[in-house]
């Protein structure tokens, strides 16, 4: 059974940091592309960041760069993201999300498995 699980959200400030965890079982997630993703409230979900299955690849939406930083470690299965430097902007559900047949550069389709997703909420 594929499982996602998302944690780390909560309420803070502008300026503030937080990081986001996902915890990936049911699939092979070594060899699986990851990404992450966000909707907030009266918008579609959209795309944040994703990191390849060797980490040597990664990507990430024009609003978050130089701000959030998307990592993973095989070993314990887990994927992350960093978020510095938090806006209100970047209010929303985030959503952990893998794309066993894609590639970093998969549109939101390609992303065959979710999470359920954890709120971040930057109050300015």
């Amino acid at each position: 059974q594929v499982q996602l699980a998302e944690s780390g959200g909560g309420l803070v400030q502008a300026g503030d940091s937080l990081r986001l965890s996902c915890a990936a079982s049911g699939f092979s997630f070594s060899t699986t592309a990851m990404g992450w993703f966000r909707q907030a409230p009266g918008k579609e979900r959209g795309f944040v960041a994703a990191i390849s299955w060797s980490t040597t690849s990664t990507r990430y939406a024009d609003s978050v760069k130089g701000r959030f930083t998307i990592s993973r470690d095989n070993a314990k299965r887990m994927v992350y993201l960093q978020m510095n430097s938090l806006k209100s902007e970047d209010t929303a559900v985030y959503y952990c999300a893998a794309a066993p047949s894609g590639t970093i550069w998969s549109p939101i389709a390609g992303y065959d498995y979710w999470g359920q997703g954890t709120q971040v909420t930057v109050s300015s």
